[in-house]
This record gives structure tokens, C-alpha cells and sequence, in this order.
């Protein structure tokens, strides 16, 4: 019988070598030869998986979208069958910052993207794709926790999205020690307590 490769699961090795080449080392020493020596792999195996830098990035970046979006998913079990929008759009938030390890990795990949994205157009593509969708994500939980009374209904949901995903900005901040992970951590809760209306959150 022939061995089966699991080429999902390579391309996914690549990505998290290519996550901490990134981490440790920074965006300009990322390409293919450096991830694939990461990887323990030869440039030639990485080759087979992807055919360029920007295909191998695009990847990356998807992955790490995903991991974000499976820890969001694991976080929102714990919080019970039917959990408050407050503390759901926290969580949300608190995944897009670097506050552990897993996150860390995903917001730097974040930020090498955006930077790769400002000067190649396929790739600025596809980051835009992935914030508009996360930014619609964003505002549909705030419209509903507006329809269904948790939020105030003179609330423009469009801006109050703004403003919640301005927070993420926080980032550069928390990875240069200007603030701690806990200070921002309390500039989310306070801003979400401005926003809600303060009805009680088991409703």
C-alpha cells in the first residue's frame, strides 16, 4: 500500500513554522527557505506544498484565522447555552489581542499580513475579505444584543462596531510594554459596561 500524506496537515506544520519565524525573528527574515528549515523540511518539500511566498502567507493567515476563530468557538461553550452578548463580544475581543501564547502567534502572522498585504494586490485581496467578514461578525452581535434590549436603541450598530474594534488596536501597546495585558483587558470591560445598559446579564 502506498503511504498516505497528510497534506493538509504538512501545510499546516508550514504555517506554524512560518508563525514562529515571524514571532521570533520578525517579517524580514520570512521566506521559504528560512519557514522550511523551521519546518525541518528542504526548500524542495515546502516547494511542493506551495509555490510561492505569498501563496505560503496566504495560507498562514488563513490557518491563524481559523485557530482564532476555534478558540472564540471553545471559549463560547464554556460560557453555557445561551451566553450574555457582553460576554461574547469579550471574548471575541480578548481572542484578538495578545494575551497568550496561541494569540500572540496569530496577531503577529496578523500584522506581517497587513504589512505584505499594503504592496501586493492579491494578497491586500484577501486581507480585506478577512476583516469585512470579521467586522460583519462584529456588528451582527451588536445589532442583535440592540434588538433584543441589551443595548441601548439609539446606538448607530455600524459605529458602535468601530469602536469595539478599535480596541484591538491596543495591540502594539500590550507587545512593546507600553500598557499590560490586564490594563487593556479593563479598557474592554469598561467600554463594554458603557455600552450595555446595565440590565442584568443572566436575561
Amino acid at each position: 500500500m502506498p503511504k498516505q500524506v497528510d497534506h493538509r496537515g504538512r501545510r499546516e506544520v508550514i504555517a506554524r513554522a512560518l508563525w514562529r519565524v515571524v514571532e521570533q525573528r520578525g517579517v524580514a527574515h520570512l521566506t521559504m527557505r528560512v519557514v522550511a528549515q523551521e519546518a525541518g523540511m528542504s526548500l524542495g518539500q515546502l516547494q511542493h506544498y506551495f509555490a510561492s511566498r505569498t501563496a505560503m502567507l496566504s495560507f498562514a493567515m488563513d490557518f491563524a484565522s481559523e485557530q482564532t476563530s476555534v478558540r472564540v468557538h471553545q471559549g463560547l461553550e464554556k460560557l453555557g447555552d445561551r451566553p450574555h452578548p457582553r460576554d461574547v463580544l469579550r471574548l471575541t475581543l480578548a481572542e484578538m489581542l495578545p494575551l497568550h501564547a496561541d494569540a500572540r502567534a496569530t496577531s503577529r502572522m496578523s500584522a506581517a499580513y497587513v504589512l505584505e498585504a499594503l504592496h501586493d494586490e492579491a494578497v491586500h485581496e484577501q486581507a480585506r475579505r478577512g476583516l469585512v467578514q470579521g467586522r460583519a461578525l462584529i456588528e451582527r452581535l451588536v445589532r442583535q444584543a440592540v434588538a433584543d434590549g441589551h443595548i441601548a436603541p439609539d446606538r448607530d450598530p455600524a459605529t458602535e462596531t468601530n469602536l469595539l474594534l478599535a480596541l484591538t488596536g491596543l495591540t502594539p501597546l500590550i507587545e512593546l510594554d507600553v500598557i499590560r495585558p490586564r490594563d487593556a483587558l479593563a479598557a474592554i470591560d469598561l467600554h463594554l459596561d458603557r455600552l450595555f445598559t446595565g440590565k442584568d446579564r443572566s436575561a
